[in-house]
């Protein structure tokens, strides 16, 4: 294999060590059943719950996608450098996926390192090597640089989104942990909870922008009424100025004062947040949201549903008494289910020491190697909708019209400091 090739060596010591991987001197990863890494392809459950690529369960036939050709897959990630801990987690969901699938049905995996090379070089060099599908590349400016590669590829899934890119027909499925998403999730939910109107507390950061516009233009969108938004510092543990804005604590302590002024006389007095909120949208990690949560008790909120994006949860049942009451979606990875265990089993098997644990990346990765047995099962159809569906670990997957895959979280309240699904 040439030099100019460029492909990853993974490093023997280190994906070998964690997998089990027989390495050639390039990151092609082996197909061969005597390669496979032990306790991943062995154990029944994961290999009974993904099955080959044509019988992928609860996949459709879909309308307008286009025919994946090649029987090579290539897999794009920042394996060193400063993503390389992201990336490789990733990089493990996927091959676990990749290997639970029957020999006969997997296809050449090439993996490169785009820390390595430019994006434009790594699709090159992906396309030259004969990859039918690439998937990848991580980061959102590895994205945007591979949606302008105006060289020849095969259809592309991208593992993160951006926005003003060319829709499904060509050929750019982009597919992302989207906490805007879980803000139009949230908004849905709260008008189909019945609550039509209410407040929103966000980080002051660009992060709780995004999310906050999204959270509103899909309540708005759905007859919800946002009335009134606050950002709070992330580095602060008081968050009392904000809570009492949106809720006018403020108002009525004003009230109250000018009555005692007008009386002439002190008068026992409580505080009263305003009545008309039905709802609290919460946005926030889940540090930030332990903190939120009781002073919102506090200001006499502890009564109105509030709800959040799945940052707000992590699973820890002491640290989370003091969310009790939180409403929040979340990927199926972080709150059971068959597939999950399944795939718990596996990965615990392979990595006796510790494993993937609750890692989201891993079931990302797991997921990105899902769709792609899909899309690679799936040639071009007539008809008018874009549509596929896949269960996954990050919830139920489906393509958009534009090209971007939309998750179907599952729903889950803090109860005694631990998540209870929600119907």
């Amino acid at each position: 294999m040439s030099e100019t090739r460029r492909i990853l060596h993974l490093g023997v010591a280190s994906l070998a060590a964690l997998l089990g991987l027989q390495l050639a001197s390039c990151a092609d990863v082996p197909s061969g059943p005597d390669q496979a890494p032990p306790g991943i392809l062995t154990p029944s459950p994961v290999t009974h719950q993904t099955p080959p690529p044509a019988r992928v369960p609860g996949a459709r036939p879909p309308g307008n996608l286009p025919t994946v050709g090649g029987p090579q897959i290539a897999l794009l990630l920042p394996l060193s450098g400063r993503q390389s801990a992201a990336a490789s987690a990733v990089r493990d969901g996927f091959v676990t996926a990749y290997y639970s699938l029957p020999t006969a049905d997997r296809p050449a995996l090439h993996i490169y390192d785009t820390a390595q090379m430019s994006i434009a070089a790594a699709l090159n060099q992906a396309t030259g090597d004969g990859a039918g599908l690439i998937v990848g590349p991580l980061t959102r400016e590895e994205v945007a640089a591979a949606a302008a590669y105006t060289g020849p590829r095969p259809p592309m899934l991208t593992l993160n989104a951006i926005t003003g890119v060319p829709v499904a027909g060509n050929v750019l499925y982009q597919f992302a942990l989207s906490p805007e998403e879980e803000a139009r999730q949230a908004a849905r939910r709260v008008v189909a909870d019945g609550n039509r109107a209410g407040v929103a507390l966000v980080p002051a950061s660009d992060w709780g922008r995004r999310v906050l516009a999204a959270f509103t233009q899909e309540l708005t969108a759905a007859g919800g009424q946002l009335l009134d938004s606050a950002s709070y510092d992330s580095g602060s543990t008081d968050y009392a100025a904000p809570i009492s804005q949106v809720l006018r604590i403020n108002e009525s302590e004003s009230r109250n004062k000018r009555l005692e002024s007008v009386l002439g006389t002190r008068l026992t007095f409580q505080p009263r947040r305003r009545g008309d909120v039905a709802f609290i949208f919460s946005a926030g990690q889940a540090q930030q949201e332990r903190l939120l949560r009781p002073q919102l008790k506090f200001y006499f909120a502890g009564d109105v549903p509030t709800y959040a994006t799945a940052d707000a949860f992590e699973p820890n049942v002491n640290a989370n008494q003091d969310l009790d009451g939180l409403i929040f979606p979340d990927a199926p990875w972080m709150l059971g289910g068959a597939l999950v265990d399944s795939v718990r089993d596996a990965a615990n098997a392979a990595w006796p020491t510790g494993g993937p644990k609750r890692n989201i990346l891993f079931a990302f990765g797991f997921d990105a190697a899902r769709l792609a047995t899909a899309l690679r099962s799936m040639p071009a159809q007539s008809g008018n909708a874009t549509s596929l569906s896949v269960d996954g670990l990050t919830g139920h997957l489906t393509i958009a019209a534009d090209g971007h895959v939309l998750r179907d979280l599952m729903w889950a309240q803090i109860r005694d400091g631990a998540p209870r699904l929600l119907n």
